[in-house]
């Protein structure tokens, strides 16, 4: 992980909006995610194994999570064929067995009840959202507040897509918290200086030291942070 300033961004101990990621921290999909990626790499003559793509696994946008698989993977099958073949192997997958993280039901209707508005800030577009969102029954939390990077036409690690979120919700970034379970997530948190909880959840999670993140383990530790 790159170096970044280790200023604490300024705090506010009232917290308005909870901006989370949507992708392994609201959905358990990136299992899913990364044997998507083998099966449809393997259908070209790679070789991968899902250990293997879950330990590289970092988040970010799809062509270069592609670009790099393809580079680790020896082959060279043009990005333009790959992206829609993986994003119909998702679609099949998530339709056999997606589920919420465990906890995040509870999570988020805790924050209903205390007023507290919650947003998502993704890289993916806003259809595979709203379809993991509906599949796992979240969808009517988030109705008309999905913000994705390609609408704001950038991507995590860089910071816009919240700044772009926040604007949307009409909530300073001040008052918001980000909370994302991939190093590139927390960069871009990080990047726009608002208060990010990294959701360590998966084994080797890389841990990551910086005054504007707080480690969480499990969902619901995210209300002890919450006022």
């Amino acid at each position: 992980m790159k170096k970044f300033s280790t200023k604490a961004p300024e705090t506010n101990t009232h917290t308005r909006c909870v901006i989370f990621d949507c992708d392994g921290t609201l959905v358990d999909n990136e299992t899913l995610c990364n044997q998507a990626l083998v099966n449809v790499f393997n259908r070209f003559g790679a070789s991968l194994q899902l250990d293997d793509c879950l330990k590289f696994f970092q988040g970010g946008k799809l062509a270069d999570i592609l670009v790099q698989t393809r580079e680790r993977a020896g082959i060279k099958v043009p990005i333009d064929v790959l992206e829609p073949l993986y994003r119909e192997e998702c679609r099949k997958l998530f339709e056999q067995g997606l589920y919420p993280i465990p906890g995040v039901p509870e999570l988020l209707r805790n924050l209903c009840e205390m007023g507290c508005e919650m947003c998502i800030a993704s890289n993916a577009p806003i259809s595979k959202i709203k379809h993991t969102l509906n599949l796992t029954g979240l969808l009517p939390y988030f109705e008309g507040k999905m913000f994705s990077g390609f609408e704001a036409n950038s991507w995590k690690p860089e910071p816009d897509i919240l700044h772009f979120a926040a604007m949307n919700m009409g909530i300073k970034l001040e008052e918001c918290v980000f909370v994302d379970d991939t190093v590139k997530g927390v960069e871009a948190g990080i990047n726009a200086d608002i208060r990010t909880f990294h959701f360590a959840a998966r084994p080797g999670s890389e841990k990551i030291r910086h005054p504007c993140v707080k480690t969480i383990a499990s969902m619901p530790e995210l209300l002890e942070y919450i006022e």
